[in-house]
């Protein structure tokens, strides 16, 4: 993997706080490129260098939290539910900005299909190995059941602006889900 010029790295980065911080006070159809320049101290040119447009800019940013979700997924794939989300919940806690953001604005229909996207392929394994389909039930119902039940606890827990560690979050979902798992 090549490594980032730092200017090009520092750019980048300056334009996505901006966007986020933009997205925190106004609607993101109402945001322009000239506003997300201004904010971020870079031209115009340099964001047309790294982006397409805002909506590529927005794909951008989603694109690298799903893939540092998922890369937390894959780190700790062999512990157990209440260990496993604990770096989740950390990680959501360390970009409170950019969630609570997603979450409270028009972005948030977008990002909330990418994450349930995501979660629907994470979880799928765990739902047809799990228990609960022996009972009879769907897989399919098993499956959207959990990712829309965790997705939900997530929205709560962000928008009520994170009244619980992650430890608890984790410890809490974790028994929720083993219990629909069995």
């Amino acid at each position: 993997m090549t490594k980032v010029d730092r200017r090009i790295r520092k750019s980048q980065e300056a334009i996505k706080a901006a966007v986020i911080e933009l997205m925190s006070e106004k609607n993101f159809d109402d945001i322009t490129l000239q506003d997300i320049s201004d904010k971020a101290d870079v031209s115009r040119g340099t964001i047309y260098l790294h982006y397409v447009d805002k909506y590529d800019l927005l794909d951008k940013l989603i694109d690298g939290h799903i893939k540092e979700l998922s890369e937390i997924c894959h780190s700790v794939a062999d512990l157990d539910w209440k260990e496993s989300i604990v770096p989740w919940f950390t990680y959501l806690e360390q970009h409170y900005l950019f969630f609570s953001t997603m979450m409270a604005s028009k972005g948030a229909v977008q990002f909330r299909n990418r994450l349930v996207e995501f979660l629907n392929e994470d979880f799928k394994e765990e739902v047809h190995l799990s228990q609960a389909r022996k009972s009879g039930l769907s897989e399919d119902i098993i499956l959207q059941y959990v990712v829309m039940s965790y997705v939900g606890v997530v929205e709560w827990w962000i928008k009520n602006e994170m009244p619980h560690s992650p430890e608890v979050m984790s410890e809490q979902v974790g028994a929720l889900i083993q219990m629909n798992l069995g």
